[in-house]
């Protein structure tokens, strides 16, 4: 802007010095014309004057020519020069005439000898400077016997010009540095509101919206500068709520458990959020601006993906993905629209179903082993019971060892009840906790004395945890104690006769372990992460022989995590299990 107000003045002054320049120019060419007229009328006075009063007879007599000259025109101030028709000279009143060379041949002498009044300009030889000379023709009976010549120097005129250019440059210098001063004010008004704009341009064009215009100008610079702040205010006010509109949107996006995917008509893509980053295992970094097809590792997802680009199009679909691990997704698939209603991108939604449908096999073998555990004892009870009515109850011992067996199935029958309700609650959360400080050891040994009837039948050994140090913990005593008991049975199921169970009790400074060691049958490895599911069994055919419902280890570990605990199992086929529960001293 320094340049735009430096040229503003230079072009200014330029134009002030040029408006000067001519001016003077003119009125001085006006000035020397009006002086050289008023002399040429002077002077041609002077020679008709002279010419008048000169007669031929005095033109041969010097003395007497001198004298009438005198009496006409006295003083030395006009050179006053008679001239014969050859252009000899017959008397000057400046110079001898004897000195003086013809002057038939000088313009003013031509003209005049042509009857017509001479006017010239030019450096006179005998005087040294430049003269103006006026020659008039002296006629006598209509014939042109000579001329009389005047003239004076141009000196005076010439000295006046001079004056008057040395006086139109001192005036022009002073202008311009008068000009300068204005000039410079001047371009300093009419550019300030236009650096101010700019200033506040500039701040806009790099996000500082709350930056305004400081001029209350009424001109058309105070209305552009009003037009400027409005424009500010409400750009800040739209920034602000595209800003707000963006944080809202980018909480949204990376808040979701969906994940959310936008892919441009060029089949690139363009935004992803933090759940799609966990659902196909790459950073946003590896996926923004990639291809889907490349970027998504699905062949299936980038076809439907295609398909909506193609057809425009919203659909629905399931789709199996593969990597970093298996799942299974939800995808909705939708068309972008722009306001201008043309088709510009897909927006991809996904929804991770892989726990649905895990929880709804879980629920569908739930259902299937429920009524097949249940149609096994119904069907024992029912096939006993419709023997005795067809007769058998006539043989005492018979009829005793079916009721026996009736009575048996009718145990384990709500046993299963029992438990499936049990553990309907605790997955509901529908136990209430009775927190209070236990001693562990002493839970222990009440437990597995409960156990010790059964365990002595199969001559198995049960080894408890040492008595010191004392190791208490604040937790719900009927929830341990079903735990370790649930824990302890199984051992003791699963543990051939003669074998060995051993309890151990651990603690750091925040935890409590207890570990149940048997030397049991033990687990295959590929059954250990699903022995905590319901009505799973390693052995089906063991497993009913012992009496079990397949619901132990489920409630086991639904109430460890009730006390904010976990259980975990390490175990060898044919060598025997570990189970550890780990639960925090304080809640």
């Amino acid at each position: 802007m320094t340049r735009f107000r430096i040229k503003l003045t230079l072009t200014i002054l330029g134009l002030i010095s040029l408006v000067l320049l001519l001016m003077g120019m003119y009125f001085a060419k006006v000035l020397e014309r009006s002086y050289l007229e008023t002399l040429s009328e002077l002077l041609t006075r002077e020679s008709k004057l002279v010419a008048q009063a000169v007669r031929p007879e005095v033109l041969s007599d010097e003395i007497t020519l001198a004298k009438r000259v005198e009496q006409v025109a006295p003083g030395e101030e006009v050179r006053l020069t008679l001239i014969d028709r050859t252009g000899r000279v017959l008397f000057d009143n400046t110079y001898e005439q004897e000195r003086m060379e013809n002057h038939a041949d000088r313009p003013e002498f031509s003209a005049a000898l042509r009857g017509e009044t001479g006017i010239d300009r030019h450096y006179s030889e005998t005087l040294g400077y430049e003269m103006m000379y006026v020659a008039v023709p002296i006629v006598v009976e209509d014939q042109i016997i000579g001329a009389v010549r005047s003239a004076m120097s141009m000196q005076d005129i010439t000295d006046t010009v001079h004056n008057l250019w040395y006086s139109l440059v001192t005036g022009l210098l002073v202008t311009l540095v008068l000009g300068s001063i204005v000039v410079s004010r001047i371009s300093y008004n009419i550019t300030r509101p236009i650096e101010e704009i700019t200033r506040v341009a500039r701040n806009i064009t790099q996000r500082e919206y709350e930056s305004r215009v400081r001029i209350k100008a009424k001109d058309e610079i105070g209305q552009l500068a009003t037009a400027i702040n409005f424009m500010a205010s409400s750009l800040e006010q739209q920034m602000y709520e595209i800003s707000e509109n963006q944080q809202r949107l980018s909480g949204v996006l990376t808040n979701m458990t969906s994940g959310v995917i936008f892919i441009s008509e060029q089949r690139r893509i363009m935004l992803v959020n933090p759940a799609v980053e966990r659902l196909l295992g790459t950073s946003a970094n590896d996926l923004i601006g990639k291809l889907h097809i490349e970027a998504g590792k699905s062949f299936g997802l980038s076809q439907y993906i295609d398909r909506c680009l193609d057809r425009g199009e919203k659909f629905r679909q399931e789709v199996h993905i593969y990597y970093p691990q298996e799942r299974i997704l939800e995808v909705n698939f939708a068309p972008y629209i722009n306001f201008k209603g043309e088709a510009k991108g897909v927006v991809v939604v996904l929804h991770d179903f892989t726990e649905v449908r895990r929880l709804e096999k879980m629920r569908s073998d739930f259902v299937a082993n429920v009524s097949h555990e249940l149609r096994t004892p119904i069907t024992s009870i029912k096939g006993f019971t419709e023997t005795l009515l067809d007769g058998a109850m006539q043989d005492e011992e018979t009829c005793r060892n079916f009721l026996q067996i009736i009575s048996d199935e009718s145990e384990r029958l709500y046993r299963m009840i029992r438990d499936i309700l049990d553990l309907s609650k605790i997955e509901q959360k529908r136990i209430s906790l009775n927190m209070v400080q236990v001693d562990v050891q002493d839970l222990i040994g009440s437990t597995v004395a409960l156990l010790q009837d059964q365990a002595q039948r199969k001559q198995i050994s049960i080894t408890l945890p040492k008595a010191e140090p004392r190791i208490t913990l604040t937790t719900d005593k009927d929830c341990l104690q079903q735990i370790i008991l649930n824990l302890v049975t199984n051992a003791v199921v699963y543990t051939p006769e003669g074998g060995a169970i051993t309890l151990e009790l651990r603690q750091d400074s925040r935890h409590v372990q207890i570990q149940v060691t048997d030397t049991g049958i033990g687990i295959p490895e590929q059954d250990l992460p699903r022995i905590f599911e319901r009505f799973y069994r390693v052995d089906k055919a063991r497993s009913r022989d012992s009496g079990g419902t397949g619901l132990g280890l489920a409630i086991v570990k639904h109430l460890v995590e009730s006390l904010h605990g976990q259980i975990t199992v390490k175990s060898v086929e044919g060598k025997g299990s570990t189970f550890t529960v780990t639960l925090p001293i304080e809640w």
